[in-house]
C-alpha cells in the first residue's frame, strides 16, 4: 500500500498562558512511501517523528495537510477504519490474557462483513504467531515472557488483521542491546516476508540505517533529508544530518577556504577548487583519515585502540569542535603509541564543507547534491 503525506502539519496549543506561543510539532511534511517499503523516521527526541506516526495512524488529527493510503484520502478516517497495525514502545499487551488471546483480540472486534468464524480467527492467529516465531508460547501470559518475546506478541497482534500499513513506534527501545539487534533483524525479515508497507520510528541511527529501505531525518518538526541510508551517510545535506548519522560520529573542525584551498588551523589540507573564500565548518568521517609521515593535518596523539582488522586513533587538534578526533584506519598502518603527534592526509570524498551561518552543505570537486529520493524509488 502506497502512503502519501501532503503538506502534513501538526500544531499544538501553547501550555504557557503568558506567551501563548503555539508548538509546531510537524511542519509541512511531504513524503511518498512506495508500496512494500520499510521507511524509518529518524531524529532526536522532540523532532516530531512519533507525532507524524500518530497522524498516519489516526490517533492524532493533522492541523493541515492530507494523508493518502493508495488513492484513498484517510485524513478524516478513524484509526479502526484505516487498516493499520500499530506497535507501541511499551508493547501495550493485556496482562490478564494469554498470548493467544492477545493476538486474537483485534479479530474478535471485527464486525459486519469483516466478522470471522472462530476457526478462521484461530488459523489467522497461529499464522501470525508462526511468522514471529512464538507459536509455542500461545498459552503463556505476558508476565511469563521476556521483553523480546513480548515485543513479538505485540507485532503478531498488529499483523493478525493483515493491515495495509504497519506502524512501529520505537519498538526496540525497551530491549537490551543483544535483544535489540536480534529483534530488528526479525522486524526486517517479517516485513520482507509480508510485503507490508512499514513505517518505523526511532532515535537510534544504527537501527534506522540497518533495516530501512529509506530514512527520513527530522529536526524540530522539519524534514531535513530523505534518502537511502548509505546515500545519506555518504552525502549529507547539512551539518545536522552529518552529525546525526555515523558511529563513531563525524569529526567537525573550524576551517577556512582561501584561494581554492581548504585550511584547518594554519595547515592546508585539501584543494577545493571554486569555493568562495571564507570560514566554514569541516566535517571528516572517521574513515576519511589516512596516516602519513608527511600528512597535511597534524594532530596530537592521545591513544591508539586496536580493534582487530581496524585501528581507532584518538587525537586532538586546536581547530576541532568535537571533544576528540576519532580516526578509523586499517590495522596495516603501524602507529607508534609513544608518538606525540600523528599526521593525516584526508580522503576528499569523506570531507564535507558547511556554511558557517546556515550550516548547509557546500559542494566541491566531484561532489554533487543528492538526487531526490522520489526519482529513485
Amino acid at each position: 500500500m502506497k502512503v502519501e503525506l501532503q503538506n502534513l502539519t501538526k500544531i499544538f496549543p501553547s501550555r504557557n498562558k503568558k506567551s501563548n506561543e503555539e508548538v509546531v510539532a510537524v511542519s509541512d511534511f511531504n513524503l511518498t512511501i512506495p508500496d512494500g517499503k520499510l521507511v524509518g523516521l529518524l531524529g532526536p527526541s522532540g523532532c516530531g517523528k512519533s507525532t507524524t506516526l500518530y497522524m498516519i495512524s489516526g490517533l492524532q488529527k493533522p492541523t493541515a495537510g492530507k494523508i493518502f493510503f493508495g488513492d484513498e484520502d484517510v485524513t478524516e478516517l478513524s484509526p479502526e477504519n484505516r487498516g493499520i497495525g500499530l506497535v507501541f514502545q511499551n508493547y501495550a499487551l493485556y496482562p490478564h490474557m494469554t498470548v493467544k488471546q492477545n493476538i486474537l483480540f483485534p479479530l474478535q472486534n471485527l464486525k459486519g462483513a469483516d466478522k470471522m468464524t472462530k476457526e478462521q480467527m484461530h488459523e489467522r492467529a497461529y499464522k501470525a504467531a508462526r511468522l514471529v516465531q512464538i507459536d509455542e508460547l500461545m498459552d503463556r501470559k505476558p508476565s511469563e515472557l521476556s521483553g523480546g518475546q513480548q515485543q513479538r506478541v505485540a507485532i503478531a497482534r498488529a499483523l493478525v488483521k493483515m493491515p495495509r500499513v504497519l506502524l512501529l513506534d520505537e519498538p526496540l527501545s525497551n530491549l537490551d542491546a543483544r535483544l535489540r539487534l536480534q529483534t530488528r533483524e526479525e522486524i526486517r525479515r517479517i516485513q520482507k516476508e509480508t510485503g507490508i508497507t512499514t513505517i518505523f520510528v526511532t532515535h537510534d541511527q544504527e537501527e534506522a540505517m540497518s533495516i530501512s529501505d529509506v530514512i527520513v531525518v527530522m529536526k524540530l518538526g522539519v524534514v531535513q533529508q530523505v534518502g537511502k541510508p548509505q546515500e545519506i551517510y555518504d552525502n549529507p545535506i547539512n551539518l545536522f544530518v552529518a552529525k546525526f548519522l555515523g558511529t563513531p560520529p563525524i569529526n567537525v573542525f573550524d576551517g577556512k577556504v582561501k584561494d581554492g584551498a581548504l585550511y584547518i588551523g594554519e595547515e592546508k589540507v585539501l584543494d577545493v577548487g571554486k569555493v568562495n573564500d571564507g570560514r566554514v565548518f569541516v566535517g571528516v568521517r572517521p574513515e576519511g583519515f589516512v596516516p602519513a609521515e608527511d600528512g597535511a593535518l597534524t594532530c596530537k596523539l592521545s591513544n591508539v585502540e586496536v580493534m582487530g582488522r581496524d585501528v581507532s586513533i584518538v587525537s586532538s587538534n586546536k581547530a576541532m569542535l568535537s571533544q576528540t578526533i576519532r580516526s578509523i584506519v586499517d590495522a596495516d598502518y603501524k602507529i607508534s603509541v609513544g608518538a606525540e603527534y600523528v599526521k593525516f592526509n584526508l580522503k576528499p570524498h569523506k570531507v564535507f564543507l558547511f556554511d558557517e551561518y546556515t550550516e548547509e552543505r557546500i559542494y566541491f570537486g566531484s561532489q554533487s547534491a543528492p538526487t531526490p529520493i522520489d526519482e529513485e524509488m
